[in-house]
């Protein structure tokens, strides 16, 4: 498939306005503008991007982008769009949240804001779904780091809607792909900028065991595919095992790959072809149907 054949769609994620947003200046900027490789920072304005095979090559899955940057900036590019071109490219019809960062001059509730959107963004996926040439029962998401952290949160808390309009059924991931996430909130093994992006400087013990994945794994969590290098400095490998040992606990389907090295924040640059990998995991658990090899 050429990269024209991709079809890119802007969306309004909040057709109706944004709950608990208040009255601000807007605080969003480009940081990184290497192509391929933008960033952009405090963003303040939610937006859903569909990036999607033609329609006669969807195979009815798709899957909801959540790229990282500690919740202060999202990797755009290298974790957003060239991933999700790939997704297109394997018949995966994909969508990139640029979700907003949890700025108390910008909303009402500032930790439970990125939760918000992406709650958001799968209603509305599943709304459309019927539209989009997408199954509705096979909806996932994939984060990277601190927006794998969102990634884990959405796995773990569709039963408490932010916006008490949407239902926890539909609010369910049907799967979790989890690149060198963030996981826990804790003192021992969090990401210290997530942590203070997020909770601020003196979080009390009921939001950092919220906003710990690993302690609200249940039987009825999403199936998950996990990466993580070994020699990681910023997002201790401990984030990934811990969860996969509360997966594991509770008895869901979960697979991960652990590389040697490679350390934080590589997207698809690195020596071991992951994608490929998470590909073969989505067949082997019906996430896709069968494909043609060495996509």
């Amino acid at each position: 498939m050429s990269a024209e054949q991709i079809q890119i769609t802007g969306l309004t994620l909040y057709p109706e306005g944004i709950p608990g947003e208040i009255a601000h200046t807007p605080t969003e900027f480009q940081g990184r503008e290497v192509i391929n490789d933008r960033s952009v920072v405090a963003v303040d304005f939610p937006e859903l991007t569909m990036v999607a095979p033609p329609e006669d090559e969807r195979n009815g899955t798709a899957v909801i982008i959540l790229p990282g940057g500690g919740y202060e900036r999202l990797a755009i590019d290298k974790e957003g769009f060239n991933i999700a071109r790939r997704f297109a490219g394997a018949g995966v019809t994909a969508f990139v949240l640029k979700y907003r960062m949890p700025l108390k001059d910008i909303m009402h509730n500032p930790s439970y804001g990125p939760l918000q959107d992406a709650q958001q963004a799968i209603s509305l996926v599943r709304q459309h779904s019927k539209e989009w040439g997408i199954d509705s029962d096979r909806v996932g998401v994939m984060g990277f780091s601190a927006g794998g952290h969102l990634a884990a949160t959405l796995a773990t808390q569709f039963k408490q809607p932010v916006n008490k309009a949407h239902t926890k059924k539909i609010l369910r991931p049907d799967f979790q792909v989890l690149i060198y996430p963030v996981i826990s909130m804790k003192e021992d093994v969090t990401h210290q900028g997530s942590r203070l992006n997020l909770l601020g400087e003196s979080p009390d013990n009921r939001l950092i065991s919220t906003f710990s994945a690993q302690d609200n794994v249940t039987t009825n969590t999403p199936q998950a595919f996990i990466v993580h290098a070994n020699d990681d400095k910023a997002v201790p490998v401990g984030n990934a095992l811990q969860y996969h040992a509360a997966l594991v606990e509770k008895r869901v389907p979960v697979q991960m790959l652990l590389l040697p090295d490679g350390g934080h924040g590589f997207g698809m640059n690195h020596p071991t072809d992951w994608f490929s990998n998470m590909l073969e995991w989505m067949e082997n658990f019906g996430v896709i149907p069968a494909r043609v090899k060495n996509q």
